[in-house]
């Protein structure tokens, strides 16, 4: 069975009001929410993953967009968290702009397949026409969800 990026998205998943001053600071953010979510995961040790993977190379794609990582022991399914920052986050993002949606995905360490699926996902999702101005036009978090949900259709 298929699932969509929605399927992953719990209701307390959307944060609409997001803000920080640095990429550390919302990856720190966003990790201690994650851990919050999901009792069973640690904070420092997603805040450790996510900025491994970010010293490889910015998750920041360009286009006020941001698609931070990893895969985690101890969690059992995956978790997207989706964030977003009416001021903007510098981010190191490739064109040098500030962020102002972040996708949090998270995966359990043994799910490499749907991981990449889901990846591959939120990727072509954020890059539909007029995805990034829906969202950030978006009034709450359930419009936000009902926004994602309508346009991540069941192909």
């Amino acid at each position: 069975m298929f699932l969509t990026v929605s399927d992953y998205i719990c209701d307390r998943c959307i944060l609409p009001g997001f803000s920080a001053d640095t990429k550390e600071s919302a990856l720190r953010l966003l990790s201690g929410h994650a851990a919050r979510l999901n009792t069973d995961l640690d904070s420092e040790e997603i805040f450790r993953i996510l900025m491994e993977r970010e010293n490889l190379a910015s998750t920041g794609m360009g286009q006020g967009l941001a698609i931070p990582h990893g895969k985690v022991a101890g969690l059992h399914n995956m978790l997207v968290i989706v964030a977003r920052s009416r001021e903007g986050i510098p981010f190191d993002a490739i064109d040098k702009r500030p962020v102002h949606i972040i996708f949090l995905l998270m995966a359990p360490d043994d799910a490499t397949t749907a991981y990449l699926k889901v990846l591959a996902r939120i990727s072509r999702l954020l890059k539909k026409t007029g995805i990034y101005d829906a969202i950030m036009e978006a009034g709450s978090a359930q419009a936000i969800a009902r926004i994602i949900e309508s346009a991540d259709v069941r192909n």
